[in-house]
C-alpha cells in the first residue's frame, strides 16, 4: 500500500510537469509563428505606376536630384548669358526654363504624393500589425497566468493529500512504535 502510495504521488507529480512542459512548448511555438509572419512579410505587387512613383520619389528627394538640377540650371542660365545669335534658344528672362521648371513641379508633386500615399498606407498596416500582436501577446500573457494559476491550485491540492497521506503513514508508524513499546 505504501509503495502504491508513492508510486501515485510521484506520477501525479510527473503530469504536473508533462503539462507544464507542454505550455510552454505552445507558448514558444506560438511565438516562433509570430516571429516568421513579422521576419518574412508579404511580398509587394506594385503596378509599374507604383514603381515609377516611388523611384520619382527617392530620386526627388535625394542630394542626387538637388545638385544634378542645380548644374543643369547653371549651365542652361550660362550658356544661354554667354552664347550669340542663334544659339540663344532662351535669353533672360529664361522664359523657356521657367516653363519647364513650372511644369516639373507640376508633374513631379502629385507622383510624390501617390508615392507617400503608399507609404502612409504601409504604415496605417504596419501599426495595425503592432497592436494586433500586442494584442496576442496579452492574451498569451493572460492565457498563460490562467494556466500558471490552475497549475498551482494542482500543485497545492496535490501536496495537501501528499502531506495528508504522510500524517496517515505516520499515525500508521507511531501506532506501531507504541505497540512494541
Amino acid at each position: 500500500m505504501k509503495n502504491e502510495t508513492i508510486s501515485k504521488l510521484l506520477s501525479d507529480e510527473q503530469k504536473h510537469l508533462e503539462k507544464l512542459h507542454k505550455i510552454v512548448k505552445e507558448s514558444i511555438d506560438a511565438e516562433e509563428l509570430i516571429i516568421h509572419n513579422l521576419s518574412n512579410p508579404e511580398i509587394e505587387n506594385l503596378t509599374k505606376g507604383q514603381q515609377i512613383s516611388d523611384s520619382v520619389a527617392l530620386f526627388g528627394g535625394s542630394w542626387k536630384f538637388i545638385i544634378s538640377f542645380f548644374v543643369v540650371l547653371t549651365i542652361w542660365i550660362v550658356f544661354n548669358v554667354l552664347a550669340i545669335g542663334v544659339y540663344k534658344f532662351d535669353p533672360f528672362p529664361f522664359i523657356l526654363m521657367n516653363l519647364i521648371l513650372s511644369c516639373i513641379a507640376a508633374l513631379q508633386a502629385p507622383i510624390i504624393m501617390m508615392s507617400q500615399n503608399r507609404q502612409e498606407e504601409k504604415d496605417r498596416k504596419r501599426s495595425e500589425n503592432d497592436y494586433l500582436i500586442n494584442l496576442k501577446a496579452e492574451m498569451q500573457i493572460r492565457s498563460l497566468n490562467q494556466k500558471i494559476d490552475v497549475l498551482l491550485e494542482e500543485q497545492i491540492k496535490t501536496l495537501f493529500e501528499t502531506q495528508e497521506k504522510q500524517f496517515e503513514l505516520l499515525k500508521e508508524i507511531n501506532l506501531k512504535i507504541n505497540k512494541k513499546i
